[in-house]
């Protein structure tokens, strides 16, 4: 019988907050990462009077998903199907897309540009945002097809 893997999250953090650093992880450079994650708190912290962990949760829900379109094959041609997404296929897309819009910005550092995008996220705005709307819009799109779904 397999023992239970022991995990070791940081005083003062939560699961969330270090799923979302390792999702950052580059190389294996926690420690940037984290210093990344935490300068862009700080970031939000100065130009907003909100707190800054409640403004990232926020914009992670505010970019989660709730469905997605799937290639499906039928006879020969190949149907976008829309599907529910599993809680923890939605968290992971929130913080790919949300990272992704980041890395995708124009400024100075990853610190400054993450944090921009996770206040824009926090109030429906931003690239992380308008993907998750083109998500929708392809689902809504293709629902004719949703008969097909397992």
């Amino acid at each position: 019988m397999a023992r239970p893997v022991k995990q070791y999250i940081p005083q003062g953090s939560d699961p969330v907050i270090e799923k979302f650093i390792n999702s950052m992880m580059k190389c294996g450079k926690k420690s940037i990462a984290r210093r990344v994650f935490w300068e862009a708190l700080d970031i939000i912290k100065t130009r907003t009077k909100d707190v800054p962990l409640e403004v990232f949760t926020k914009a992670v829900l505010n970019v989660t998903p709730l469905v997605e379109v799937r290639p499906k094959r039928v006879g020969g041609s190949v149907y976008q199907v829309p599907v529910e997404v599993h809680p923890k296929r939605q968290q992971t897309l929130a913080f790919r897309w949300i990272i992704d819009a980041a890395r995708g910005r124009k400024s100075a550092t990853m610190a400054n540009r993450l944090a921009l995008e996770l206040l824009d996220a926090s109030t429906d705005q931003g690239a992380a945002f308008k993907k998750k709307q083109d998500v929708i819009r392809m689902a809504q799109a293709n629902k004719a097809f949703a008969h097909l779904a397992k």
